[in-house]
């Protein structure tokens, strides 16, 4: 986990957020990581992160088994093509059955998949490249949504 936020740390223009007891957070968010492009510095006010680190289990997304010591989830957003190419599906018309729990495995996020998000619990050997891979693109893609908006392109 300390790896993944190592590597968006060094992102040109990222924000990592890691909420904690204390900093007004809402405590179902302390231990998780949120990944945003802010070349200001601060998370911006109008904008979903475009990857998340989760810790434990929360209310209604369950699947991952998170809640165990050492297991955690990396999800990101991906492109629609993307998606296809790992899952062999369309994020909007999911019909395999899953298993969300399996470490080391890319598959659809259990409550965000149909909405184009690719999880993966506990990366390792098989996934690591492919989970630093989407994580740049995924970076690139929140740049170019913010030059976008602000006209900065």
């Amino acid at each position: 986990m300390e790896q993944i936020v190592a590597t968006v740390r060094g992102f040109t223009g990222a924000h990592v957020s890691c909420p904690e007891r204390g900093d007004g957070s809402p405590e179902a968010a302390w231990g998780d990581v949120f990944f945003f492009y802010a070349p200001d510095g601060h998370p911006p006010r109008n904008a979903q992160p475009y990857a998340t680190i989760v810790t434990k289990d929360h209310p209604g997304d369950t699947a991952g088994d998170l809640d165990p010591p050492g297991r955690w989830r990396v999800s990101i957003r991906v492109d629609r093509t993307t998606f296809r190419e790992l899952t062999g599906e369309e994020p909007d018309a999911l019909v395999r059955p899953r298993d969300h729990a399996a470490a080391d495995r890319l598959e659809p996020h259990p409550v965000y998949g149909p909405y184009g998000w690719i999880a993966v619990v506990n990366p390792a050997g098989r996934t690591a490249d492919t989970v630093h891979r989407l994580l740049r693109e995924a970076h690139a893609a929140a740049r170019a949504r913010f030059e976008r908006r602000h006209g900065t392109a």
